[in-house]
């Protein structure tokens, strides 16, 4: 449901907006503001803070979210995905679901590489690391 509901999004942006649903891309463009960029990228940040609230008011609880790591390691992800965003020239909605849909070759390239990042850091922090 998850995913029919991000690929559909994304799908009516494009056609709505002509705008790529990549939310590092629409943050980024934020900070510092573009005169008359700034009012759809504030409401879809919005909605993205407001979708929990959304969830909770529907459900009566709050989506659990569990996170086994230590606070610093989640503080150092961060800021290598931050990082990684940057050099890759977008995250992974904008790559991996908008870009696969256009089937853009540096996508395509893009989230392969993320992918096969993300197996290795996985198996690494896992399994050599015990973390």
């Amino acid at each position: 449901m998850g995913g029919l509901l991000i690929g559909s999004s994304a799908a009516l942006f494009v056609l709505l907006y002509g705008r790529i649903t990549g939310v590092s891309g629409i943050l980024g463009g934020l900070l510092p503001p573009t005169r008359g960029d700034t009012s759809w990228r504030v409401a879809f940040v919005a909605g993205l803070l407001a979708a929990p609230l959304l969830y909770a008011a529907v459900t009566g609880t709050l989506p659990r979210v569990r996170g086994d790591a230590p606070l610093g390691l989640l503080v150092v992800a961060g800021l290598l995905v931050g990082f990684g965003t940057r050099m890759g020239s977008g995250c992974t909605s904008g790559h991996g679901v908008c870009g696969f849909a256009r089937r853009s070759p540096r996508s395509l390239v893009a989230t392969a590489v993320f992918m096969a990042s993300a197996v290795v850091t996985v198996f690494v922090v896992r399994h050599l690391f015990g973390v």
